[in-house]
């Protein structure tokens, strides 16, 4: 039986059906940049200037993100950010550079310091609605997926994304693969592995050297690409501007996609095609696999 919340069933990686990726690649690799705005005075606390916070990512907005996007586009990496919605009008050279980049793009919030844990479900769903509709104005894409971060979860999100016609949520960090994740409407929905361990924010934000980071990324890609031999698998790169972008970093992240992209059988790819790749051609198998489990327990 599936564990609380019953979102998801529980799989030993060891027996799964196998995932084949395009191309028979091993791993499918997709960056995600949190493309990100935290307000001077946030909403919740509006007469206490938040200056670490703002300055911090303001500071990614102005410098790293290019120093970012140079390396990303030397690599012809397309990336999937996860978008805080105000972004787009706050800066009008980051969408532009974005968009002639064709990068997809994941709800992250409409700024970094606005939760909506106490959104009633008429509320999040109009910011659902607004969401998709201010995301294709301003860059010609349809919303499909999210990650949570700073705009936090009510326990109706999943239902309310897939409603609206979204169809992943990288949030959940449980896994290597996707994997189904149940919804109240019965749609196809599904997780994109995310991560929190290649992930910019938890070394470069605690002052860890971008060396060591480096070795953790190659160390991560080895093991899945070895694993993935066996059975596809999936490996994310979360990078926030304001960490990579700084200059003692960028040049750990060029090497960095140097050593995954010099591999064979890698799909350098993004969290939107993952999924609709799954959900095309590994999603009924899976969920078939799962119920004809469920009965045998």
């Amino acid at each position: 039986m599936a564990l609380a919340p019953g979102r998801f069933d529980y799989a030993p990686i060891t027996e799964r059906p196998i995932i084949r990726w395009p191309g028979n690649a091993r791993v499918a690799f997709w960056v995600a940049p949190n493309m990100e705005f935290f307000e001077y005075l946030p909403e919740n606390r509006p007469t206490q200037p938040d200056i670490p916070h703002y300055s911090r990512m303001d500071y990614g907005n102005r410098i790293g993100f290019w120093r970012m996007l140079d390396v990303l586009n030397k690599h012809k990496v397309r990336a999937c950010c996860c978008l805080n919605l105000e972004l787009l009008d706050h800066f009008p050279e980051i969408k532009d550079a974005m968009i002639a980049a064709d990068w997809d793009y994941m709800a992250h919030g409409l700024y970094n310091s606005r939760p909506i844990y106490d959104y009633t479900e008429e509320q999040e769903r109009a910011y659902w609605q607004d969401f998709i509709m201010h995301l294709k104005e301003m860059t010609g894409k349809r919303l499909k997926g999210r990650l949570g971060g700073g705009a936090g979860y009510t326990v109706r999100t999943d239902d309310l994304m897939a409603e609206a016609g979204c169809f992943y949520h990288t949030s959940w960090i449980i896994d290597d693969q996707p994997w189904p994740i149940n919804v109240r409407g019965g749609q196809k929905f599904i997780y994109v592995p995310y991560t929190g361990q290649t992930n910019d924010a938890g070394i470069l934000a605690w002052n860890r050297e971008a060396d060591y980071f480096l070795q953790m990324i190659k160390d991560q890609f080895d093991t899945l690409y070895r694993e993935g031999a066996e059975n596809g698998r999936v490996m994310c790169l979360s990078l926030h501007p304001h960490n990579i972008g700084r200059p003692n970093a960028a040049k750990h992240l060029d090497e960095a996609l140097r050593y995954i992209l010099g591999h064979d059988g890698v799909w350098n790819t993004t969290a939107d095609d993952i999924a609709e790749y799954y959900i095309a051609n590994y999603y009924d198998q899976v969920s078939s696999w799962i119920a004809e489990h469920k009965s045998q327990a």
